[in-house]
């Protein structure tokens, strides 16, 4: 081609339009000349070409040989070089979401702009593909699945750019052994260039993103044809390292996807089948962990994703159902019943190797228990929201949802019903091989009381919502529960507070409210888990309380069996201060208390016969029961509260001081239930009652001590209560009632139901309005002797003197045989008795240390009852029905304290015992002294013609001034004395006049 020819070539090609999109007119003469003459260019290439690759848009410049060039050749060269040059840039995002290419040329003869550092060589699709060296949308498909059979893709990694410096994240996200790992990296990638690239590559981008989503379904759904790749632990890892990287949110973006994917179509594996061996993988993983491993929380965080995901949560309410129902124990082998049975309660029940809690208690001092304490508790306080979102996610997430969760938590309760069983208790073996464990419930109930909360107010127009007939309804096939939302089983045989009538039939609802569900399930939990921990809290601490006394007597006498007794001890205090951990936990009784004054309200709501859901004043008289709802609410409603006032009293008393304003409600529950049998029935549970006034009420012991714990606040509230006449009248008619309960050991039960009532009748006599409504009751009484029915006091004063002779009388027998055995013991006695004979010996004086200790603190209590009642109340202590029996019981403890008895009961240690002759000799001093202004009282003193003698009252005065008694009580009974010795003396005088006057007749 001429000069001539070239420069009109140059002239045409530089008034084209479309070469302004070329680097220059030779690139523009050199692709049109590519087009026309192909085949020739490829066998010159290696002579007459150059290469460079422009930064944007990958574009290609030749050289060329001399042509002729028009606009229609120019306009068809620049389609095809848009063509390349988008092909160019969809290979290169290819490159850049997968990390693969097909290409492996000199990384110099490379641009490095646009080009990952690293990528796989797909070796042998290269070599299929023969003349391709690049990635395009038709066989990005094969490519990727090429890319995730490869064993070792780290094997086959390349360099893609000239830069000689080490990359090792590039050689790890491109060489990434765990394919669904890599699968989320390219989707992340993938989701990147969608944002980045030009809107002709958009559809490219997008088909590679949902290339991801389809290829990790198939991942999911045939993991067998991925050699060693375990597909579902990468799924839980990747979820983990998701929470720990806190871009979780972009996790659930990519599995909302893939599981979208896969519940469209399920011909190969159920969506059921995909999830469950993710939910095995997280069963065998969190079993093992414990409360205060933070990997626990993330696990949580991980199922509280899947109880949102609708498609994840039915199949998870599916997986935990056991394989069977009424095997409680197997409960706890599901993946919820795993996560409940985490606590710091020791894992297998008196094993305290390998407890990772409260270890040598005895080396700790009192900080360092209370910081390992409050830090478990803020773990627990975490772990119960945790399960409480689970459990609330199930049930609101969709009915099939609720209604799985609802049936398994019912038939777990009622598979282990027998937890609550006598028997249960007394043969653990069997018990943990039957039942789940009391962390399980300990746990399940802290979830469940969250549940309750938003109903928990006394004032809540939902709380009396609560309908009882759903504790009547008997045997429902499944789709009657589903239907009237009732899946707890086996109610209807619990007792109830009252019997129904025979002709009371209950009005069953259609469909019961979840308040109502809730609140029986929380309450059947409660008394299947907490009730059992509590009694187990009270058995450590006495069996506690023996071990220290018996370590102490081992280390001063030296004996061999002090460093047992010592391990032993250590032992038990870590399993009491792990139980006490975890039954305190401040948010748990908080809910639990919240739940109980409400359940307080409710009940009495029922007891005054209100069907409404506004909520009636109480007042007195209550009306006539009848028909009442009381008939189908079970006992372990009431003992459940109880049992929880009782716990707060022994283990968590500042929690009633916190909460004063509410134990006005449960002074309302006690007054109208602890005295009335036709509202409560078993006089059991009524005087269980009286516990837990004792229980709310401000100590005596505290209020002299402020340090220990103020009692401020339930001061106020028990010394306004309004209706604090009604409350005492309950008091004294329960301690009445209980002397006769039908049961074979009512005699030995009724001292124990009477143990709360004295303190609680000491403090309500401190109160002017307590101790005005006594007396009103005394007065009533006083002008009610004769009647058919004997008026309450009257009762109760004569079983309180019952009581007290026998209490002092049982207690003087003990002290009297605990002095001869001590004794014998002292002497030497034991030490020629077999070692058979020597514990059987030793037994025999604990046993009856033990029983004189009770029946010693029982006896104070009574006396001391007794001395303050006849303070005020006199006329029917003098009464002649009365006077003789009172005096007759007090001469003959003065004769055992005071006389040359009183040698008898001289044991090495009083305080041992609980025994007090000081304060006995007290208290029926100032009997005497209240009463004795009446004449005919002391009149009445000398006709005890089995202990009473003028040297009996000389005796006593000599002791009383041995004791430091004031002065005046002193002088006043020395003038009783006197007045009783002229009365006795005036009486001996009465009875030999007729005498002499029959002898001086005859």
């Amino acid at each position: 081609m001429t000069d001539q020819e070239n420069n009109n070539s140059s002239s045409s090609i530089s008034s084209n339009p479309f070469a302004a999109l070329f680097g220059s007119i030779a690139d523009a003469k050199h692709f049109a000349a590519v087009q026309k003459q192909q085949q020739q260019l490829r066998q010159l290439r290696g002579d007459e070409t150059s290469v460079s690759q422009d930064d944007s848009d990958n574009s290609v410049s030749e050289s060329l040989d001399d042509c002729d060039y028009s606009v229609a050749e120019i306009s068809r060269s620049f389609r095809s070089q848009r063509e390349l040059c988008e092909q160019l840039n969809i290979n290169h995002m290819i490159q850049r979401i997968f990390l693969i290419t097909l290409d492996n040329s000199d990384p110099s003869m490379k641009s490095g702009n646009g080009i990952p550092a690293r990528c796989v060589y797909l070796e042998e699709m290269a070599a299929d593909l023969d003349d391709q060296d690049w990635l395009d949308m038709d066989n990005v498909e094969q490519a990727l699945f090429t890319r995730l059979l490869l064993p070792e893709p780290g094997n086959h990694l390349i360099y893609m750019t000239s830069a000689s410096t080490q990359n090792l994240s590039a050689d790890r996200d491109a060489g990434e052994r765990q394919i669904l790992r890599y699968l989320y990296a390219c989707f992340q990638r993938a989701r990147e260039e969608i944002t980045k690239v030009p809107e002709n590559l958009l559809p490219f981008a997008v088909r590679c993103r949902n290339l991801t989503v389809s290829n990790t379904r198939t991942v999911l759904l045939t993991p067998e044809i991925y050699v060693n790749q375990n597909v579902y632990e990468q799924l839980v890892d990747l979820m983990l390292e998701a929470l720990r990287g806190a871009h979780f949110e972009d996790t659930t973006e990519f599995l909302e996807e893939v599981i979208e994917a896969l519940t469209m179509d399920e011909e190969v594996r159920t969506f059921g089948e995909v999830m469950v061996p993710v939910f095995d993988i997280l069963l065998g993983r969190i079993k093992d962990l414990d409360l205060c491993q933070i990997l626990l929380y993330t696990y949580l965080d991980v199922l509280l994703y899947f109880t949102k995901q609708k498609d994840i949560a039915k199949v998870f309410a599916g997986y935990i159902q056991p394989k069977d129902p009424s095997n409680g124990q197997m409960y706890q082998k599901t993946l919820l019943g795993a996560i409940l049975n985490i606590s710091c309660l020791l894992k297998t029940p008196g094993v305290v190797e390998n407890h990772g809690y409260f270890l040598n208690p005895s080396r700790s001092s009192p900080q360092e228990i209370k910081v390992q304490e409050s830090n478990i508790h803020q773990f627990m306080a975490q772990f119960h929201e945790k399960i409480y979102q689970v459990l609330k996610n199930l049930l609101q997430l969709s009915p099939e949802t609720k209604h799985r969760i609802l049936s398994w938590l019912g038939n777990c309760l009622h598979a282990n019903a027998g937890r609550t069983k006598i028997w249960a208790n007394q043969m653990p073996e069997i018990f943990f091989q039957m039942y789940a464990s009391d962390a399980f419930f300990l746990n399940l109930g802290a979830a469940l009381l969250k549940l309750c909360q938003p109903f928990c107010k006394p004032k809540s127009a939902r709380l009396l919502t609560f309908d009882p007939t759903y504790c009547a309804l008997k045997e429902l096939n499944e789709e009657e529960r589903r239907s009237k939302n009732v899946h707890m089983k086996g109610l209807e045989k619990e007792t109830c507070l009252i019997p129904a009538l025979s002709e009371q039939e209950p009005e069953f609802a259609n469909s019961y409210n979840l308040v109502t569900e809730n609140l029986v399930l929380t309450q059947y939990t409660l008394h299947l888990g907490f009730h059992r921990l509590h009694d187990q809290m009270v058995k450590i601490n006495q069996s506690l309380h023996r071990l220290q006394v018996a370590w102490r007597e081992a280390q001063q006498s030296s004996s061999p069996a002090a460093d047992s007794l010592r391990e032993q001890f250590e032992r038990l205090m870590t399993i009491y201060l792990s139980t006490k951990t975890a039954m305190t936990e401040p948010q748990m009784l908080q809910n639990c208390l919240n739940l109980q004054v409400s359940m307080a309200v409710l009940l009495v709501q029922l007891a005054m016969g209100n069907h409404g859901t506004e909520p009636l004043e109480l007042t007195f008289p209550l009306p006539e029961v009848e028909n009442s709802a009381l008939a189908y609410v079970p006992e372990f409603f009431a003992d459940n509260l109880g049992d929880f006032f009782i716990f707060l009293r022994r283990f968590a008393d500042d929690i009633l001081e916190t909460s004063a304003d509410s134990l006005e409600h449960i002074l309302h529950f006690v007054t109208v239930f602890m005295g009335d049998v036709e509202r409560m029935k078993n006089p059991h549970l009524r005087a269980k009652l009286a516990e837990v006034l004792e229980a709310v009420m401000p100590h005596l012991d505290q209020a002299q001590n402020p340090l220990v714990s103020s009692v401020f606040h339930r001061k106020r509230v028990f010394c306004s209560y309004q209706n604090a006449a009604h409350l005492a009248e309950a008091l004294i008619k329960v301690f009445v009632d209980i002397e006769f309960t039908g049961d074979p050991h009512q005699f030995e039960q009724k001292f124990n139901y009477r143990r709360p009532m004295y303190p609680i009748l000491r403090y309500m006599w401190g109160t002017d309005s307590y101790r005005q409504s006594i007396k009103a009751l005394a007065d009533y009484a006083s002008e009610n002797l004769e009647a058919m029915n004997p008026p309450l006091f009257l009762r109760f004063l004569n079983l309180l003197m019952n009581d007290a002779i026998f209490l002092l009388d049982e207690a003087i027998q003990y002290l009297s045989k605990i002095k001869v055995q001590q004794i014998e013991k002292d002497r030497g006695e034991w030490d020629s008795l077999s070692q058979e004979a020597r514990r059987e010996k030793e037994s025999s004086l604990q046993m009856f240390g033990q029983l004189a200790r009770f029946h010693n603190i029982m006896s104070n209590e009574t006396i001391g009852t007794l001395a303050f009642l006849t303070s005020e109340i006199k006329s029917l202590f003098v009464h002649p029905f009365l006077a003789e029996r009172i005096i007759s019981m007090l001469n003959y403890f003065l004769q055992h304290l005071v006389g040359p008895k009183m040698g008898a009961l001289k044991v090495k240690d009083f305080s041992e015992f609980d025994f007090k002759p000081q304060q006995l000799v007290s208290d029926i001093c100032t009997i005497y002294l209240n009463l004795g202004d009446e004449e005919n009282f002391c009149a009445t003193v000398p006709k005890d013609g089995r202990s009473y003698s003028p040297t009996l009252f000389a005796q006593t005065v000599r002791v009383l001034k041995k004791i430091n008694k004031p002065g005046n009580m002193i002088v006043s009974f020395s003038n009783l004395a006197e007045r009783i010795k002229t009365a006795s003396s005036r009486r001996r005088r009465r009875t030999r006049m007729p005498a002499m006057s029959s002898w001086i007749r005859s």
